[in-house]
C-alpha cells in the first residue's frame, strides 16, 4: 500500500515531491498546499511518516508521535534498528530529529491490522479540513489565512484497549481550538470502534499560524477554492 510513495536504501528512506503529493491526495484526500509537488515550502505529509513507522515497527497499545521537523525531498531519514520492545526512538537524518516515537504495552506486527489502521486513520485525518477545522475556529470568530493556510501537524497519539482487532473505524469526538493571538492549537479527538464497540481513543494536535478575523464570504470562497483544487489536482 505504501511502496509507491517512498524509496528505501538500506536503512534510509526518502521521498520525491511527487510521492509526497500523491500520498496526500490519493490516500488521505488531503489538499493542503504544503504537499503540492510544486510548493515553494514543500513538506512530506506527517501521515506518511506515521504510516511508515507502523509498517516497520508494528502497533503498540499506547503510541505517541511528535513531529519536530518538516521533511522535504532532500531529506534522507534513517529508520533505526530498535528492539521489539523499545519504548522510545527517534527518526532522524543522522543529525536532526524529525519524528519521535513513544510506545508502551503489548505490540503487534500483524500486517492486516497495520494496513487497516493505517488506511482508516489516514482517510479520517484527511477529512479534517475544511469540514472540522473551519467551523471549529469559527466558533471563536477567527479563521485561517486564506492566502497562506499554515496548518502544521504537531503530534498524535493512539491508545488501544486490545490488539486483536480486524478493522477499527474512527469517529470524531470533542474537538477543541485554543487561540493565542495570531496562532492557535487544534486538538482533534477520535474514537476507534470495532463492530460498533469502543476499542480505543486517539488525539491529533495541529498548530495554526497567520490567524485572521472570521469573514463568512472569505470562508465560502476558501471552501469553494479548496473543493475546486480537489477536482483539479486529484491524481487520475
Amino acid at each position: 500500500m505504501l511502496s509507491p510513495f517512498y524509496q528505501e536504501f538500506a536503512d534510509k528512506v526518502s521521498f520525491t515531491r511527487e510521492q509526497g503529493s500523491n500520498f496526500a491526495k490519493l490516500m488521505a484526500d488531503d489538499f493542503n498546499p504544503l504537499h503540492d509537488a510544486d510548493a515553494k515550502k514543500f513538506c512530506v505529509p506527517g501521515d506518511l511518516l506515521f504510516s511508515l513507522v507502523l509498517k516497520k515497527y508494528g502497533i503498540s497499545k499506547k503510541m505517541h508521535f511528535t513531529f519536530s521537523g518538516m521533511v522535504n525531498e532532500n531529506v534522507e531519514l534513517i529508520l533505526p534498528d530498535v528492539a521489539h520492545d523499545a519504548e522510545k526512538f527517534d527518526i532522524t537524518d543522522g543529525e536532526k530529529v524529525y519524528l519521535s516515537v513513544l510506545r508502551s504495552g503489548e505490540s503487534s506486527i500483524c500486517p492486516a491490522l497495520t494496513k487497516s489502521l493505517t488506511k482508516n486513520y489516514v482517510e479520517f485525518s484527511g477529512t479534517t479540513f475544511p469540514h472540522v477545522i473551519i467551523p471549529l475556529m469559527g466558533k471563536q470568530e477567527v479563521m485561517i489565512n486564506p492566502t497562506r493556510p499554515m496548518v502544521i501537524y504537531e503530534s498524535m497519539s493512539i491508545d488501544l484497549e486490545r490488539l486483536d482487532l480486524v478493522s477499527p473505524e474512527l469517529e470524531f469526538s470533542e474537538p477543541e481550538f485554543e487561540l493565542n493571538g495570531k496562532r492557535g492549537k487544534i486538538t482533534l479527538r477520535f474514537n476507534l470502534l470495532e463492530n460498533g464497540k469502543l476499542v480505543g481513543t486517539g488525539v491529533k494536535n495541529m498548530l495554526v499560524s497567520g490567524i485572521r478575523e472570521y469573514c463568512q464570504t472569505t470562508v465560502d470562497e476558501l471552501i469553494t477554492f479548496y473543493n475546486q483544487r480537489k477536482t483539479d489536482l486529484k491524481p487520475k
